[in-house]
Order: structure tokens, then C-alpha cells, then sequence
């Protein structure tokens, strides 16, 4: 098997680091963390990681990362897109820069990195961790639901418009039992403050992301989609992980006002069990 050149952003943890201890077994790959103290453990991982400090909160750090990898490659198979984050709130309370963290973090930062390395991905691939919630918004995570839209849009024009022969694809999850959901509570502490009148919805989906941490579907179903999607000679636009992932995608396709009465529905008969 042909030894190939990843970059792997989001490599430190969940479903990034399971990838990088994958690849980097008969594969050289670049991967990207964000705390000093986890670069050591990457390299722990195997001699084939190189690992670069990228923060997509902070724009400066991209194009120093991007020059670092290149000046020790001067091919790249694929651009994996994992890093991530959630901004979670009531809409109407959520500070505006929280909401530019949101889209610095999952949109933002993919596309300037795959701007500075388009030259080298010539022939290659991106393939970006979408989610399920691109297909509609989800109470009080609109601002991700948003981005992995946003995401999606920018990448698929990405594809139609580049003159390198680049393929780009989507993955899109449903819920994954990652460390997502724990840092995600953590973060979102100050937007979950001073909303009174949302105390117990604001509770259910605390409650929900501690849950989907542990009984979520295996990082292995997401890794295991990506590795098909690399590989693939013709790989589809666009893969779903999980049932749940699929049944949002059939939902998306109905009337925008019929999907809001469904999820409004459903919040209320969560909010029903939750608190009976």
C-alpha cells in the first residue's frame, strides 16, 4: 500500500485522535493540537506524526501552521477537517463574539488552512466533519447548526470552483459518545447564565450532552466513514453516520414549517419525560 501524507485537524481527542492512531501506522500525518502539553502525546502515538500547534479561535495561528507543514511536505493526500467546537444558548442571550468564536472554530479556520495548502492537495482530497445538525437547527445550538451549514456550503463551492482536481467530502454524524460533549459544558457555562426564563429547557439539554458523552454511537462508526470516504476511487458528496443521522436528513427534505412543529413537539415531550 502506497504510503500517503495526511493533515489532520482536532487530532488530540475523540474522533481526530482515533484517526491519527490509524493513519500513522503505514502513513505520515501531520496532526494539529492546541495545548502545548498534548503535542508529546501525538508524538507518542508513532514516528510517522508531525505534530502543529494551529487555534482556529485565534486567526494568526493558521497561517504560521500552514507554512510550518509545508516546509516539510510538498504533497498532501488529504485534509481532514475534525477540530470543532459548540456554542450553545438561548439565541437572544448569546454574546456575539461567542457566536464569531462559533464560526472562527468550525468554518473559518478549515477554509483559510485549505486555502493555504490548496497548491499541494492537488489530486487529493478534504473531507470535513460535518454533523447531522447541518440538516436543520436544533433547539439552542443553533450557532453550530449554523456553522456545519456554513461549512458544508463553502466546501461544496470549494469543489465545483477549484482548478486542482480536488475532492471534497462531507461527513456528517449523528450523535457520537465523544469528550465533545463534556468540553462543550464546560464552555458553554457563561452562555447558560442569566437565562431564567430557559432554566429547565437549558437544564434537558445539559442533561442530554452528558447523556449522548456515554450512549452515543462508537468514534470507530465515524472513523471507520472516513477511511471508506479516502478511499473511495468515486466517493459520494455526502455520508451519514448512524440512524439518527439519516432519519434528519429525510426530515430536512420536508417544509421548514412542518420541521419546526416536529422539533417543538419533540422538545416538549423531552421536557414531558424529563421533569414527569
Amino acid at each position: 500500500m502506497k504510503t500517503k501524507t495526511y493533515v489532520i485537524t482536532g487530532a488530540t481527542s475523540g474522533i481526530g485522535k482515533a484517526l491519527t492512531e490509524k493513519l500513522a501506522l503505514d502513513n505520515i500525518v501531520f496532526a494539529a493540537y492546541r495545548s502545548e502539553d498534548k503535542a508529546e502525546d501525538l508524538k507518542k502515538i508513532s514516528g510517522n506524526v508531525y505534530p502543529f500547534y494551529v487555534d482556529y479561535a485565534k486567526p494568526s495561528t493558521i497561517k504560521s501552521a500552514a507554512e510550518e507543514i509545508l516546509s516539510k511536505c510538498t504533497k498532501i493526500d488529504t485534509l481532514i477537517n475534525i477540530a470543532g467546537c459548540v456554542v450553545a444558548g438561548p439565541i437572544e442571550k448569546i454574546n456575539m463574539d461567542e457566536i464569531r468564536r462559533q464560526f472562527n472554530v468550525n468554518v473559518f479556520g478549515h477554509l483559510e488552512l485549505a486555502q493555504n495548502l490548496a497548491e499541494v492537495l492537488s489530486g487529493g482530497r478534504i473531507i470535513n466533519l460535518s454533523s447531522m445538525a447541518s440538516f436543520g437547527i436544533f433547539p439552542f445550538i443553533s450557532p453550530y447548526c449554523a456553522s456545519k451549514r456554513c461549512l458544508d456550503m463553502f466546501f461544496n463551492s470549494f469543489l465545483i470552483e477549484n482548478k486542482h482536481n480536488i475532492k471534497v467530502i462531507s461527513i456528517k454524524p449523528g450523535v457520537i459518545a465523544t469528550p465533545l460533549w463534556s468540553k462543550s459544558i464546560e464552555e458553554n457555562t457563561k452562555n447558560l447564565t442569566g437565562c431564567e426564563e430557559y432554566q429547565k429547557e437549558l437544564e434537558l439539554i445539559v442533561a442530554g450532552a452528558r447523556r449522548n458523552e456515554i450512549k452515543g454511537a462508537s468514534v470507530s462508526k465515524v472513523v471507520d466513514t472516513i477511511l471508506k470516504a479516502d478511499r473511495a476511487k468515486n466517493p459520494k458528496l455526502s455520508y451519514t453516520v448512524g440512524s439518527d443521522a439519516f432519519a434528519a436528513s429525510l426530515a430536512s427534505k420536508l417544509p421548514q414549517c412542518v420541521v419546526n412543529k416536529l422539533i417543538s413537539l419533540g422538545l416538549a415531550a423531552r421536557m414531558k419525560r424529563y421533569y414527569k
